[in-house]
């Protein structure tokens, strides 16, 4: 069975699937995207995506013409007709093509969808080592603390971490404060106590991010989001990242340096264990 993607208003084979040569987010980036994920046949923290979404095509003058129930729609045609329960899934809105006048441009909605392949079992045993990344992230660049698909600095720190047996690129502020990593947000455990970037430094509010911090408050974990420096990571007892698909990766060693005592440590571990209690509440089988 051919993959099918749904792309603007219906969904087509993936061999099938073409946008105009024209279109804003081919020639300039000028785009927007959402990675997903989905547990038995649900997509978790839907809503979040959303929110994210829509809050960044208006900063953005992303045209949207859809809803949310029209894009949440969408997004269950593509799980149903590619039978999938377990996912990985891909939302990309750009101001399509440029050969129209503005009034008339129609944005371009891609969503596709791919089994899910995860992270190895021993990145979560034994944690991962992460790099320092050599670039800066410029808190009055315009679209700092957005997804969009103008992407191409952050794959190539990732890359580049990647070709040194690395598993994540951490990028800090032009004036040196930690930000995230390439496609993560991070954490820092000190005395029991958790430490992330406010978004306003900013970096990506991202959805298994806001989740963590929700997962802290609950269960009474002191939770502090403060400037953080190269210090800070180098002082954490531990370290951890997240992303919708990777959940919560520990981390190990940054460079050389050994994070702790090399081991997953015991905040992590305990959230690791409050994200995937949360994810099989929200994601029954249906």
């Amino acid at each position: 069975m051919a993959e099918k993607v749904f792309l603007n208003n219906k969904l087509i084979d993936i061999d099938k699937a073409c946008i105009s040569v024209t279109d804003s987010g081919f020639l300039y980036g000028a785009g927007l995207f959402e990675t997903m994920r989905s547990y038995n046949g649900v997509v978790f923290a839907l809503k979040d995506h959303l929110d994210r979404l829509f809050f960044s095509s208006r900063a953005l003058s992303i045209n949207r013409t859809y809803d949310r129930k029209y894009i949440t729609d969408a997004i269950y045609k593509v799980l149903r007709a590619n039978k999938l329960t377990e996912a990985r899934l891909r939302l990309t809105l750009t101001n399509g093509p440029m050969s129209k006048p503005e009034q008339q441009r129609k944005p371009t909605l891609l969503i596709t969808a791919t089994k899910l392949q995860p992270y190895p079992a021993e990145y979560y045993k034994k944690g991962v080592l992460v790099m320092l990344c050599p670039f800066r992230q410029n808190a009055s660049e315009p679209t700092c603390g957005h997804k969009t698909t103008s992407y191409f600095s952050r794959m190539i720190a990732l890359n580049s971490a990647h070709q040194k047996r690395a598993s994540e690129a951490l990028w800090f502020t032009t004036d040196n404060r930690l930000a995230e990593g390439s496609i993560s947000n991070v954490f820092l455990v000190k005395d029991s106590a958790l430490y992330t970037a406010p978004i306003e430094t900013p970096v990506l509010a991202g959805v298994a991010r806001k989740t963590v911090c929700q997962i802290a408050l609950k269960n009474s974990i002191k939770l502090v989001e403060k400037e953080l420096y190269i210090d800070d990571v180098l002082a954490a007892d531990e370290i951890f990242l997240t992303n919708v698909i990777m959940q919560i990766m520990p981390v190990a060693a940054v460079e050389k340096h050994t994070v702790g005592d090399g081991r997953v440590g015991p905040i992590t571990k305990k959230l690791m264990d409050y994200f995937n209690e949360l994810v099989e509440k929200q994601c029954r089988e249906k």
